[in-house]
């Protein structure tokens, strides 16, 4: 059990949490004595993890039997990509007097196209899922934070937020957004008890990223992928000590400053050798 336990006072509203690194935020946070709010546009994952969750808590030793009771979950079936996902999810929260205390922005989308060969549906989905929709929960959320005077936010950045790189160019573009506006948020949030933390992950080691299983042991060995369970421990530790980022993977630091210096005509060569192997969306 964490030092600090929440007593299931307050809730952790997580998006993407019907499966994947999500269902460990949510797992975690409930670790710490936060009801959860997951969202999600898959139903039945969301239903696999409010059963995980709530057999955690049943068979914790560490928890009291009095909070284990106190327990709650909200269950919000929806798509991120709609323009209106933030207002629904907010009122659905408040219909359900729910106190959100830690908003984590996780959900995701990735995909290795060039963006003019890029269908204008996956364009807008990458752009509503990244950008619009976490940035109005940000929004919607850290009023009442402010004015209950403590309040965490964690936004899922990337590596490629600093990097133009030949087939994942619209997916760097896209959380380079998210780090530039989490630190505005962060500076702006000075001061009231709201912190912002960004994650800068790699590579992690989801199904989100195809690679084989040969390349995959490569890349953990390298640190340069690290595990689902070590990414939520490292963006959690950050979010809750109130730190400004975490990279995780001595390899991404090392790596950062060539990747930003590298000219256009190299990467520009990348694309060519890599363009027959990428996928169609």
């Amino acid at each position: 059990m964490k030092k600090k336990f929440n007593e299931f006072k307050t809730y952790a509203l997580v998006t993407g949490a019907a499966s994947g690194m999500g269902r460990i935020y949510a797992l975690r946070l409930a670790e710490r004595g936060y009801n959860i709010v997951a969202v999600d546009i898959n139903a039945k994952g969301l239903e696999e993890t409010e059963q995980m969750v709530k057999a955690q808590i049943e068979a914790s030793g560490e928890i009291r039997p009095e909070h284990k009771a106190a327990f709650r979950m909200l269950r919000i079936q929806q798509d991120l990509s709609v323009m209106e996902a933030a207002d629904r999810i907010y009122e659905t929260t408040e219909a359900e007097g729910c106190i959100v205390e830690v908003l984590v922005n996780n959900a995701g989308v990735m995909y290795c196209q060039g963006i003019a060969e890029t269908s204008e549906r996956m364009l807008k989905l990458i752009m509503m899922v990244h950008m619009h929709t976490p940035l109005m929960l940000c929004r919607k959320y850290v009023g009442g934070m402010k004015e209950r005077g403590c309040g965490y936010i964690l936004n899922i950045s990337s590596l490629a937020a600093w990097m133009i790189w030949p087939g994942i160019g619209m997916y760097g573009i896209t959380k380079r957004f998210v780090r530039n506006y989490s630190r505005e948020l962060r500076i702006e949030c000075q001061k009231t008890g709201v912190s912002v933390t960004n994650a800068y992950f790699g590579a992690v080691d989801t199904p989100l990223i195809p690679l084989k299983d040969s390349l995959r042991k490569l890349a953990r060995g390298l640190t340069v992928m690290i595990t689902p369970e070590k990414a939520v421990k490292r963006a959690l530790r950050a979010t809750f000590r109130r730190r400004r980022g975490t990279m995780p993977g001595l390899l991404n630091k090392i790596f950062l400053p060539f990747i930003i210096i590298m000219p256009d005509f190299l990467l520009g060569w990348v694309y060519r050798l890599a363009k027959p192997y990428l996928m169609k969306v």
